[in-house]
Parts: C-alpha cells; sequence; structure tokens
C-alpha cells in the first residue's frame, strides 16, 4: 500500500515581519527587517536593548479580553496563526471530522514571561497572591491544548520541545502522523515569545547575542565575516497540513506539498554543534531518503543561519557535505537577519517561507552580507531577493542539546 501525499492547505503567521502571510512576505522579499529597540520593558539594565519584537499584536482580534488574560503571549500567537492557517484552508472542524484532526505546536520554552511574573509575585507579596492560571498559562503543550479547545480538534496533540528545532519538529511530526494514517488533518508549527527580559539576558549570559544595540536594522548578519551573535525574535507560525484526498474531498486547492523530514541529535554539547556538521548532515540526508529524491533536486535552501561564531561555518559545512557541487549553484537565504531568532518558532516560519518561495518564485535575500566569510561561501542572496524558479525547497532547524531538523517542500502537482 502506498503511502498517503501530504499537502499544506493553509499557512498563518504572526512574526516580528508581519501579522499575516502576506504582509510578512512583502516586507521579506523587499528586505525589510522587523528587529528594533526594544519596547516591551525597560532594557536599560541588560546589554542587550535590541529584538525583533511582534509589533501591534491585538490578541482581542482573536479571543476575548477575559481569555488573553488566561494565556501566555507564545499561546495567543498560536492562537491567532492558527485562525489564519484554518482560514485560508476553509477547514471547519466539527462534530463529523473532530476526531480526525489533531494539533502539533512546537516551543523551546513555553510560557516565560508567566513564570517569571509568578515568580516574582511569589517573593514580592507571597503565594497568596500568585495567579491561578499560571500552571495553565507556563506549560510548554498550553498553546497546543488551547488551539485544540478552541476549534474542537480531538485528533492527536502534544508540543515538541527541542529547543530552536521545535517548530520544524511540530510540522515534521504531524506529517508523519498523516502518513501513517492516525489523523487526517493536523494544525501544526511552532510558537514563541521569549523577547522578556529573563529571555534575553539569559541568551546574553552565554555570548550568543550581538550587543550592537545602536545599529539593531543592521545587527543581525548571517554568514557574514563580521557577524557578532544572534538577534532574539518570537511569534508563531501554523500550517494545516492533511492528506492529499482529504483535501481534494474537501475541493481544496493545496498550496505546496510535504515531502521530507529528517530528524537527528548531535549527542554532543547542550549548546554546541559538532565541527563536522554531522549531525545536520544526517538529517538532511535522511529528510532526501524519504522524500526519495536527489541532492541535485533542492532548488533552494532557507538556512537555519543564526550570525552566531559556530553555526554558519558549520551549516555551509554541513550544506557542502550533503549536495557537493550543487551547493554552490543554489540560492541559499538566511532570514533571520529580518525576522530575528524565534527560537521553537523559527523554524515553522522558515518553512512557511518554503511554501511562498515555490508559490512565488521569489528567495528572500540575507540582508546585511556585506563582509564575505571565506568559511561561508556559498550563495547566500546577499541583501537582495532573487526570481528563482522554486520547485523544491529545504529548511534547515538546528537547536540547542544538538537537535537537528530538516523539512523539504515540494511545488503541488497532480500526478
Amino acid at each position: 500500500m502506498s503511502k498517503p501525499r501530504v499537502v499544506v492547505t493553509g499557512l498563518g503567521t504572526i512574526n516580528p515581519c508581519g501579522l499575516d502571510v502576506d504582509t510578512t512576505w512583502d516586507n521579506l522579499i523587499h528586505g525589510r527587517t522587523g528587529i528594533g529597540p526594544i519596547t516591551h520593558f525597560d532594557p536599560a539594565p541588560l546589554n542587550v536593548r535590541i529584538a525583533a519584537e511582534v509589533k501591534n499584536f491585538d490578541p482581542a482580534n482573536y479571543m476575548e479580553g477575559k481569555e488573553a488574560r488566561r494565556r501566555d503571549r507564545f499561546a495567543q500567537f498560536a492562537i491567532a496563526a492558527t485562525a489564519q492557517a484554518l482560514g485560508q484552508a476553509n477547514l471547519k472542524i466539527d462534530e463529523s471530522n473532530a476526531d480526525d484532526i489533531g494539533v502539533m505546536i512546537g516551543t523551546a520554552v513555553g510560557g516565560l514571561q508567566s513564570w517569571f511574573d509568578c515568580v516574582e509575585t511569589y517573593i514580592t507579596q507571597g503565594p497568596r497572591r500568585m495567579n491561578p492560571f499560571t500552571m495553565t498559562m507556563i506549560i510548554a503543550d498550553s498553546a497546543s491544548a488551547q488551539v485544540a479547545i478552541i476549534n474542537g480538534a480531538r485528533g492527536p496533540n502534544m508540543a515538541p520541545v527541542s529547543a530552536c528545532a521545535a517548530g520544524a519538529d511540530g510540522i515534521g511530526l504531524a506529517y508523519e502522523l498523516l502518513l501513517r494514517g492516525d489523523a487526517k488533518a493536523m494544525i501544526c508549527g511552532g510558537s514563541e515569545a521569549t523577547v522578556t527580559p529573563l529571555g534575553i539576558n539569559a541568551f546574553d549570559r552565554l555570548g550568543a547575542m550581538t550587543r550592537e544595540n545602536d545599529n539593531p536594522a543592521t545587527a543581525c548578519r548571517p554568514f557574514s565575516a563580521d557577524r557578532s551573535g544572534l538577534v532574539m525574535g518570537e511569534g508563531a507560525a501554523v500550517f494545516v497540513i492533511e492528506t492529499l484526498e482529504n483535501a481534494l474531498a474537501r475541493g481544496v486547492e493545496p498550496l505546496a506539498e510535504l515531502i521530507g523530514y529528517g530528524c537527528t541529535c548531535d549527542a554532543f554539547h547542550i549548546s554546541a554543534p559538532l565541527e563536522d556538521g554531522s549531525g545536520a548532515v544526517k538529517a538532511m540526508r535522511m529528510a532526501l531518503r524519504h522524500a526519495d529524491l536527489r541532492p541535485a533536486d533542492i532548488d533552494t535552501i532557507n538556512a537555519h543561519g543564526t550570525a552566531t561564531e559556530l553555526n554558519d561555518p558549520t551549516e555551509t559545512l554541513a550544506i557542502k557535505t550533503v549536495l557537493g557541487e550543487h551547493a554552490y549553484k543554489i540560492p541559499i537565504s538566511g532570514t533571520k537577519s529580518m525576522t530575528g531568532h524565534m527560537m521553537g518558532a523559527t523554524g515553522a516560519l522558515e518553512a512557511l517561507m518554503c511554501v511562498q518561495a515555490i508559490r512565488t518564485g521569489k528567495v528572500p535575500p540575507t540582508i546585511n552580507l556585506r563582509v564575505p566569510d571565506p568559511k561561508c561561501d556559498l550563495d547566500y542572496v546577499p541583501n537582495v531577493a532573487r526570481d528563482v524558479p522554486v520547485r523544491i525547497a529545504m529548511t534547515n532547524a538546528f537547536g540547542f542539546g544538538g537537535h537537528n531538523s530538516v523539512l523539504i517542500i515540494r511545488r503541488y502537482e497532480e500526478n
């Protein structure tokens, strides 16, 4: 029995470059950054005072005020992005299909601000003043759970927690559930809201973040010789994926087809990748094998590209190891230069960009790339978007703990 085909039928996103897919894509293609001075809180005590914040997001557009107050910001983002994706997919969940539709929304941290607030309240005001909804706001599965509750999706449900690979794993694991027949449709992706004093300072203490506070627009420079570290972002990206049979029965035109997923672990270091990139290599090769593709079939890659000292040359080496000479012939986008690093949501947003690249024939640029790094010698689409006929796109997502997750997406074709 042949495995079912899995297609993308809906997309939604809340991120630093836009509050919907079309706005986000327009900003990315035109190289407009979402990075700027921190406004969510007073960053004066911190070494890092810039971030890629979600701007002008009003949860009241997606939920009642009372419900918003009972949900952490990361869950609010996921609920909003889901509403967009379900709307595009024209997917109505009711008694006829609720058991066949699941949710898989990954996160690296969960309700970080809610954690911070409850601890501060406990210390300064005592245990009786803690918010009674604290526990349901902080748990990492609250986005997946709330999305299921709001929409009535009773199928498989969990929240992958694999650091910065979580959003890609949310999509990949949902894809595998559909392949094995455990659901007919899945709401999947990632969500994160770590632009908080605790999140910013914790990453800064690791030495992973740039401190170029005076020049936020140019602070994040993936693959550049003068890169100085990542910029933290926040947001969510959500897909509706379903079996092709289910989509066609509903009369929905697929946006793209999901054809490959690979995930591995370096089993090496909690925050550093293997220097030879071998864990990433295995994940890319696994995804290619599952997609039944040759390396030369890949038309573009949306890279993990964090602008850190270790990630960029290691990822470059891994891509060259897998694709060989073909690695030099394809455009590779480093979009964190505009969105910042959205932690557990970033892999899902970058997979969304792959769908958009396939649909529009454009690949977004890596902005701020003006000083070539000899160790990063591939075509990173510097500074200006490019028209490219994309049939097959790959996206990489790597995370602390040595997580390596890779997705491959193809243009939908009837045969």
